[in-house]
């Protein structure tokens, strides 16, 4: 990926961090920063948490975006910006360049989801389809840069929106001023980078943890100088980043204290528990911060804990696929599979073992056709819903000693 041009001082302070808040004041929602009693017992830290998903774009991001444009001059706003992003940041520049009458151009990668070019469109953007890969959209985007004179700005690695980025953690140090650590979801490094230097420059004995998806350790190899694979298909698609910035990988080598890496289970129950416990949607990205606290419990128990939901933006039916898993590993949910004989009356002897122990059958399917067992045998999933995991054993337990062969299909 070509390197991005730097458009300041390559370097951040509070004071750019402080003129951004006060630049973007009343044009971004200040959202609440709240303590989840809940979460708090659950995870032995005390939790408070900083609901960026309720920005209109449902992403923090739009501080950034907006901070990099009030930069432009008058040229550069008639010329418009154009960015590379298939995620909050063509949102974000999207809904605010629209507010303010600058023409936004996003480049996306051919395969992008659908859903995500007509929620650009609808808040103003221009979406340009060009490349299989984000890299090849992004070399488009900055030839459309050369070619067109627009400016290009940057979803992370650019001080501009950094600083943008930093006023989440001047609004939750203003509202919570003893907080003694600040966990933050990490993919290119501009909401750490912006938010580590405005909280130590607040408070320079907050501990900063940031958070990568175990499946995209790029900042943590970064950091670390390790060589970690990266790469694969994970929930927090919104910090998948495969190459961290130049200008926040130097900002974050002396600022982080740690950055920890949370795997996919992690991940899906952050945002089931935030949507139970908080009522409140947090995309695999915006959730990574509270996921890294379930992951880690002794490295975060007993710490004053701010966490920023970082945004909400999730496909509604793979929202419905974390919710139906998380109760599936909660043992509230089960697929249980029988050997059975193939005669009249089996199913239904099994069937009142299930209404025996009051667990709730959702569906079944028999198999006789494609199974290693005799012709006379069949093999019958049934999926079930349970009280709890004790309840679900002890069905378990009863059909065994009645001699029958039950193994759980198992999640990943």
């Amino acid at each position: 990926m070509t390197e991005p041009v730097q458009t300041v001082a390559d370097q951040l302070t509070i004071e750019d961090i402080r003129a951004a808040a006060s630049r973007i004041e009343g044009a971004v929602v200040r959202t609440d920063c709240d303590y989840s009693r809940t979460l708090s017992e659950i995870t032995g830290a005390d939790v408070w948490l900083k609901f960026e998903n309720l920005q209109f774009t449902a992403a923090y991001k739009e501080r950034g975006a907006l901070n990099a444009l009030l930069h432009l001059n008058e040229d550069q706003r008639q010329r418009g910006v154009i960015a590379a992003s298939a995620g909050n940041h063509a949102q974000g520049l999207s809904y605010h360049g629209k507010r303010l009458g600058i023409p936004v151009t996003i480049v996306m990668p051919r395969p992008t989801p659908t859903v995500k070019i007509m929620q650009t469109e609808a808040v103003g953007g221009t979406v340009v389809l060009e490349g299989e890969t984000f890299d090849e959209a992004y070399a488009h985007a900055r030839a459309m840069e050369r070619q067109m004179g627009m400016t290009f700005i940057h979803p992370f690695d650019d001080p501009l929106v950094a600083a943008g980025q930093g006023t989440v953690a001047l609004e939750m140090l203003e509202d919570v001023p003893d907080l003694d650590m600040l966990v933050i979801p990490v993919g290119g490094g501009g909401l750490a980078s912006g938010m580590g230097v405005a909280a130590r420059a607040i408070k320079p004995e907050i501990a900063l943890i940031g958070v990568e998806a175990e499946l995209f350790p790029s900042m943590y190899n970064r950091l670390r100088h390790n060589d970690l694979p990266c790469g694969g298909d994970t929930l927090a698609e919104g910090i998948a980043v495969k190459e961290p910035g130049v200008f926040t990988s130097r900002t974050l080598r002396g600022l982080l204290d740690d950055i920890v890496l949370v795997d996919e289970g992690s991940l899906e129950r952050a945002v089931s528990l935030l949507l139970q416990i908080e009522k409140t949607v947090a995309e695999g990205a915006g959730a990574a911060g509270l996921a890294a606290v379930l992951a880690h419990p002794a490295r975060f128990k007993g710490r004053k804990i701010g966490i920023p939901i970082t945004g909400g933006n999730i496909d509604t039916r793979l929202l419905a696929n974390v919710l139906l898993r998380d109760l599936a590993r909660s043992g509230r949910l089960a697929r249980l599979r029988l050997t059975l004989q193939d005669r009249p009356g089996a199913l239904f002897k099994v069937m009142r073992e299930f209404d025996r122990h009051n667990v709730n059958i959702i569906e079944i399917y028999h198999q006789r056709i494609f199974t290693h067992l005799p012709a006379k045998g069949l093999i019958t999933d049934i999926e079930c819903e349970a009280r709890d995991k004790e309840q679900l054993d002890s069905l378990v337990e009863t059909l065994r000693e009645k001699g029958y062969a039950v193994t759980a299909v198992e999640l990943n």
